[in-house]
C-alpha cells in the first residue's frame, strides 16, 4: 500500500432525487433527504438533509429549500456540490478528517447522458473528490442483493427510486434490456397531491403526501392486511380554512393507479424487448424489485398478477442500490469495468 492509498478515504454514494445515502466502511453511515436550504441573498447553504426537510414549504422570505436532483439527474449543479460537501462532512469518522483523497463511486440513472454523467462527476470533484466512477442504479441494485451479475443467467431488476423507474435485464456483466421511466416516489406524490385536490377540495404540501404514501400508500385497494386510516391535515379550497381528514389506503391505491400502470406498462415493454433464453431465465427466477418504491404494500402482488412471474421484493429496499455501490468500490478492481 502506497502513501496515496493509505491517505484516501473510500465512499460509495447513492445520489438519489429523494434520498442521499453514503456507505462508509461498509455500513450505511448518511440517511437524508436530498433537499438543501439556502439564503436567498447570499446563496449561502444553511442546511442539508433532514434539517431542510424541516423547512421545506415553511420558508419566508430570507431563505428558499432546494431539491437540487430532478428525474434522477443534477438540475441544480452549484447546490448539489454543497449538498455533497455537507452530506460527506455528516459522515461519523475521525479518520476522513485527516483524509487527503476521496474516491467515490456514485450509482446513476442507466438513461442518463454523457452531459448529465459529466455533472455528476464535477460536482464530486468539486465536493473533494480525486477519483469518481459511476455505475448504472440496476448494475448497483443487483450486486446490492447478492446476485451473480457475471453469469451468463438473465436476472431482471426493477429500482423504483424517487424520481425515475429503472428497469433493466442483466446477464453477463452488462445491461441487455432496458427501460427508464420518470414515474416514481416523487410522481406518486404528485398523485396524491391531485387526489386530495379533487376529491376532498384540500390543499396538502409534498410532506403530508409523503406521510400519506409511507404510512398509508398502497398498490391495490384490496390488502390481505391494510393500515389503519392516517389524519391529515391541510387547507380547505373552498373556505382557505385548516381542516382534518381521514385518508383510507383505498384511496391511495386509487390515486396511484395509473401510474402504477405506467410502471407495468414499461416492465412488460422491457420483457418483450429481452432475447428469448434470458426470458426463460427470468421466467424461472422472477423479478427482482428494489428502491423505496417496491415498499408500496401490494405491489408485489399486483405485478405478479400483471406479469405471470414471480416477484422478489429485496430486503431493505432502500438500501440496494448503495449496497451495491459499496460493494463495488471495496471490489473496485473486478467491478471497475462496469463503470464509467
Amino acid at each position: 500500500m502506497g502513501l496515496f492509498d493509505f491517505f484516501t478515504t473510500d465512499i460509495a454514494i447513492d445520489l438519489g432525487t429523494a434520498n442521499t445515502l453514503i456507505m462508509y466502511n461498509d455500513q450505511v453511515v448518511v440517511d437524508q433527504p436530498s433537499i438543501v436550504a439556502v439564503d436567498r441573498m447570499s446563496g449561502r447553504v444553511i442546511a442539508v438533509g433532514t434539517e431542510a426537510q424541516q423547512m421545506h414549504e415553511k420558508t419566508h422570505e430570507k431563505y428558499k429549500t432546494i431539491r437540487p436532483l430532478r428525474d434522477g439527474v443534477i438540475a441544480d449543479f452549484k447546490v448539489a456540490e454543497h449538498m455533497i460537501r455537507k452530506m460527506i462532512g455528516l459522515i461519523p469518522s475521525k479518520r476522513k478528517l485527516f483524509s487527503t483523497n476521496y474516491r467515490m463511486v456514485i450509482c446513476i440513472p442507466s438513461s442518463i447522458t454523457e452531459v448529465e454523467k459529466r455533472a455528476v462527476k464535477d460536482s464530486a470533484e468539486q465536493a473533494g473528490a480525486k477519483e469518481v466512477y459511476l455505475i448504472q442504479e440496476p448494475m448497483a441494485a443487483a450486486i446490492g442483493i447478492g446476485l451473480n451479475v457475471k453469469e451468463p443467467t438473465g436476472h431482471m431488476i426493477v429500482d423504483i427510486g424517487g424520481g425515475t423507474t429503472e428497469i433493466a435485464v442483466i446477464a453477463l456483466s452488462g445491461i441487455v434490456t432496458d427501460q427508464s421511466i420518470r414515474i416514481a416516489g416523487d410522481e406518486f406524490n404528485d398523485d396524491i397531491l391531485d387526489y386530495m385536490r379533487k376529491q376532498h377540495n384540500m390543499l396538502i404540501g409534498e410532506r403530508s403526501a409523503e406521510r400519506i404514501k409511507i404510512e398509508v400508500g398502497a398498490a391495490m385497494p384490496e390488502l390481505d392486511e391494510p393500515p389503519a386510516n392516517i389524519e391529515i391535515r391541510g387547507k380547505d379550497l373552498m373556505t382557505g380554512i385548516p381542516k382534518t381528514i381521514q385518508v383510507t389506503h383505498r384511496e391511495v391505491a386509487h390515486a396511484l393507479n395509473k401510474s402504477i400502470t405506467k410502471i407495468e406498462d414499461a416492465i412488460l415493454k422491457a420483457l418483450e424487448n429481452t432475447p428469448p433464453e434470458l426470458s426463460a431465465d427470468i421466467y424461472e427466477r422472477g423479478i427482482h424489485l428494489t428502491g423505496g418504491g417496491a415498499s408500496l404494500r401490494g405491489l408485489d402482488i399486483r405485478l405478479a398478477e400483471k406479469t405471470k412471474l414471480p416477484i422478489h421484493v429485496a430486503d431493505d429496499p432502500l438500501k440496494a442500490v448503495v449496497r451495491g455501490t459499496g460493494i463495488s468500490l471495496k471490489n473496485l478492481e473486478d467491478f471497475k469495468y462496469l463503470m464509467s
